[in-house]
Order: C-alpha cells, then structure tokens, then sequence
C-alpha cells in the first residue's frame, strides 16, 4: 500500500488551495499526514475497513472499564475485527443492525482527540462521529448515573482554538441528537438533553483543587457561573469531536455517563451509567442508520421528519 502523494491538491478546496499557495511551507509537511507502509502513523488504520459510524473512546479508568473500551464495545457489535492498531490507538469494525460501526479508543483529552479524528477524517468516508465517555456533573439537575446528550459543546479547551476562534458554535447534529434521545427514550435511561463544556484541566478549570489544594479566585465561581447558563455536564473530548466533525462536513456528536456532581456532592461512581450510555449510543447509532437509509431513498441530503422511519432490516 502505498502512501499518498503529499504534493497532490486535487482533493482540496479551492479556498484552502488559495492559503496553500501562499504557504511558504507547505511543500515541507506532508498535506495529508504521515504515513508508514501506506496507513496513517499514528492509528495505523485500513481506511477501507472504516465504518460509516465512528465511536470515538477513551482508555479512562474512571469509567469502570473491564477491557480496553474499543474492545469492550466492539464485542457488542457482529463480525468485530482489528483495523488499527498502534501504541496511541486501537481500532475495531463491525455491524450494529445492519450498520457498520467502528469504534476507536486512545487517550484523553483534545490534542489526543485530534490525532485520531485528523486521520479518520483525512483518509475515510465515515460521515458520523460520536464520542462516549464519562463525565462529571456540574448543573444541580444531573445526578450520578445519568446520560447527557451534547446538544452542543463550550470549548473551554485549547486545541479547538487553533481551528476556529471561540466564537465559533460547536454544534452536534440535529439528527445525531435526535436519534440518541429516542435510543434512551426507549432504553428509559435517566437522560438530560443540553450544553456539555469541554477542558484540558481536569481540576482546577472544573473547580476542582489542584495539588495541596490550589485554587485561584477565578476558579471558584466557575462550578455555578457555568451551572446558571444551563451547562450540564463537563469532560475533556467531545468539544473536539464535535468542532471538527461539524468544521470538515461530517456529523458529531457526544453522550457522557455522568459520575458525580460538584454542585450537589453527590459522591464519585465509577463508571456509573456507563454501560447504559454504550447501549444507548450504539441503538442510536442504529437507527440514525435506518433514517440515512430513508433519506437516501427519497432522494434527500438528510432525513425529514415528514419521511418517516424506514423499517428495521428493511
């Protein structure tokens, strides 16, 4: 297999081709990454094996997981096979009800997050991108064990920041949304639809005290100034996700177990709801697959609420 011709423009648009032009080094990086023996680096995925839904994990204790999660959920899924695997990244695919999903895993937080959506969404054709993960409580009305759906995400991290400035909307798609409230509709799973804010610190920026307890007086407000402008919930990746799925013309989005609540107290559990949360994401990811089914049939760009859900095996 051989690696992509790194001068090739023919696959960019013609707004970035203008950028590039100009880009006194552009003929000193590779354009589409790095490769070794044809496969990107640093997941060493066959992109030819990618599914059209992508779950995108983390390897976080916190979570309660048995196994390596990529692992643990691609055991749920028919015909589950390696596609990747590297000392960053572990990649599996298979079928959900008739859906190809892949389900990736690797470390925390955005920068990690961005290598792995940088290679998938450079060399496949997956339109969808949905991270599951644990989180921690921060609005008074969430509680240890219950799943928040990102309707969209504050990017309180640094890695977005390079891509878009803050002012820039991290919107999940509608019918990504839409599909996973309907799986945890039917699940009857505890489940809040809302905003998730997404860090790189996980103490001190979720108000949470550093070593020997540090704080600064800024940190100190930001548990109920968040919690009044509606956030539910926060974690490290799914402002990542979201931002560059929605950023290349693909689709994102997030649900998260929740473990504890800082507004509330309520004590830590580890991996509380989160079983729950992989069922739900994996029945969501089954019938926004019988929605794009529907969609393509009618001849439409996406799905409408006045098509109808085509029939399950259908």
């Amino acid at each position: 297999m051989s690696s992509p011709d790194p001068n090739d423009l023919s696959s960019v648009g013609p707004l970035n081709r203008k950028v590039l032009e100009r880009y006194d080094h552009a003929a000193h990086v590779p354009l589409r990454g790095l490769y070794v023996d044809g496969r990107p680096a640093l997941t060493r995925v066959d992109p030819a094996q990618v599914g059209e839904y992508v779950i995108v994990t983390v390897r976080d204790p916190l979570c309660a997981y048995d196994l390596d999660p990529a692992e643990q959920i691609a055991a749920k899924l028919d015909g589950a096979r390696v596609v990747g695997r590297s000392g960053m990244f572990s990649m599996w695919t298979g079928s959900y009800r008739g859906a190809s999903v892949s389900v990736v895993s690797g470390g925390s937080g955005s920068p990690e997050a961005e290598l792995v959506m940088h290679e998938l969404l450079e060399n496949t054709s997956a339109t969808t991108y949905l991270r599951v993960g644990g989180s921690g409580g921060m609005h008074p009305k969430v509680r240890p064990g219950d799943l928040v759906i990102a309707s969209g995400v504050v990017r309180d991290e640094g890695m977005t920041a390079a891509y878009v400035p803050s002012s820039w909307p991290a919107a999940s798609h509608p019918l990504v949304v839409l599909a996973l409230t309907q799986a945890a509709q039917d699940a009857g799973a505890p489940y809040h639809v809302g905003v998730t804010r997404s860090t790189d610190s996980d103490f001190v920026a979720g108000g949470r005290p550093g070593v020997g307890g540090y704080l600064q007086s800024w940190h100190t407000t930001v548990v109920d100034d968040w919690a009044r402008a509606g956030v539910l919930n926060g974690d490290r990746e799914s402002a990542a996700i979201v931002t560059l799925a929605q950023l290349f013309g693909r689709r994102g989005g997030s649900i998260c177990s929740v473990a504890d609540n800082i507004s509330t107290g309520a004590t830590f559990q580890a991996g509380a709801g989160h079983i729950t949360a992989i069922d739900v994401a994996l029945e969501g990811i089954a019938l926004l697959h019988r929605l794009d089914r529907t969609a393509e049939a009618a001849g439409l760009p996406m799905w409408l609420p006045r098509l109808g859900i085509q029939e399950e095996g259908v």
